[in-house]
């Protein structure tokens, strides 16, 4: 395994390599050409932001992760958000509005921020904040969604703005995906890969590897299903065990071995796909790039958390900047330490070592 892999380096390649692959197969549609150009030419420029702030000492991240609702239709078998809380069936309350969305976008396309991953709850039951994003073109918007939501009325919209990229959560065949999601989500998203490609529109998919399908998803069989229908990404998320009864699902460190060797593998023998494998990624280029190193989280309410699995907060976007947000005493100290650095047995290393995350922000509030 290579153990000097750049995470930050491969992402934005591989997002440079899929606008350019974009651009050769829509040379005959101009309006995708003239976006994927604008983008391309939009994402050096955002680079340049972030190397002058470097300069000057202040470290701006490529990547924000923003939970936009607390909401979703679905009830996964052990949903880190529902066991943290952050998704409820309950009518969401003191969310933030799709013009505080719009003015935390704006801050971050004047940072240099480049990709902002919408996700929830179910982030497609924003259609709001997602036109929002739309307009955002400077902005690539990854959309991490169930797709039960995608409609003829989203196709439009997609179609519109290029920058909006479905990400469709899949844990493999029909047998795996329906047992986790709920029967008949499999042969949904399948039916959406074909509207998706018969359109001409990108997409990726997003896998929550677990001890029971952690083969099956890095099977040619399987990859081959996604890349033929037109998919450009797949994000493999090892599962994190937020419940003692959910530690089963966790992959062991064998399990792991093997999940990056098929990924090293797919790299150099598919490429067709970008492969993205969290947090094994991470342990190979240099730690946990949450609290800002390379992404931080905003939640539904608007605090600014490390990461979606580590739901503590000490500031909120609602009173203060993104850059304050930044700056705040939790992520300065999670940075300056040694947490996101240290191994750990795997899942989340903030999550694993929430006891010292709490300790923190209690010492920040004393």
């Amino acid at each position: 395994m290579n153990e000097n892999f750049d995470l930050q380096n491969y992402l934005i390649q591989g997002v440079e390599r899929v606008v350019s692959e974009a651009l050769k197969a829509t040379l005959k549609n101009p309006r995708e050409s003239v976006f994927m150009m604008k983008f391309a030419a939009a994402s050096r420029a955002a680079s340049k932001k972030r190397r002058a702030a470097e300069d000057n000492a202040e470290h701006i991240p490529p990547f924000l992760i923003a939970s936009i609702t607390s909401k979703c239709n679905l009830h996964c078998a052990g949903c880190y958000s529902r066991c943290n809380h952050a998704t409820t069936d309950a009518k969401p309350v003191s969310q933030l509005t799709s013009e505080q969305w719009l003015r935390i976008f704006d801050e971050a396309d004047e940072l240099g921020i480049s990709f902002i991953l919408l996700a929830g709850g179910e982030p497609m039951l924003r259609r709001d904040i997602i036109e929002a994003a739309g307009k955002k073109q400077n902005i690539l918007f990854p959309i991490f969604t169930n797709g039960t939501f995608i409609d003829e009325k989203y196709y439009t919209l997609l179609n519109k703005c290029r920058n909006l990229v479905p990400i469709m959560s899949i844990e493999g065949n029909r047998e795996m995906t329906d047992s986790r999601r709920g029967k008949g989500i499999y042969d949904k998203l399948i039916a959406n890969m074909e509207e998706f490609k018969k359109r001409g529109l990108i997409f990726g998919a997003s896998v929550t590897v677990t001890t029971q399908n952690y083969k099956e998803v890095t099977s040619d069989e399987f990859l081959s299903s996604l890349s033929d229908r037109g998919c450009k990404a797949v994000i493999f998320v090892e599962y994190v065990p937020v419940t003692e009864q959910s530690s089963k699902l966790a992959p062991t460190d064998a399990e792991r071995e093997y999940l990056m060797t098929q990924i090293q593998r797919l790299r150099e023998q598919r490429p067709e796909m970008v492969y993205i494998s969290f947090p094994g990624d991470e342990k190979s280029s240099g730690g946990c790039v949450a609290a800002g190193r390379g992404f931080f989280h905003i939640n539904s309410h608007g605090g600014a958390e490390p990461c979606p699995f580590s739901p503590y907060s000490d500031v909120n976007v609602k009173n203060s900047s993104l850059r304050e947000a930044l700056r705040s005493p939790l992520f300065k100290a999670l940075q300056s330490g040694e947490i996101l650095l240290d191994d750990h047995e795997g899942g989340c290393v903030l999550f694993e070592k929430r006891e010292l995350v709490e300790a923190i922000i209690a010492g920040d509030s004393n």
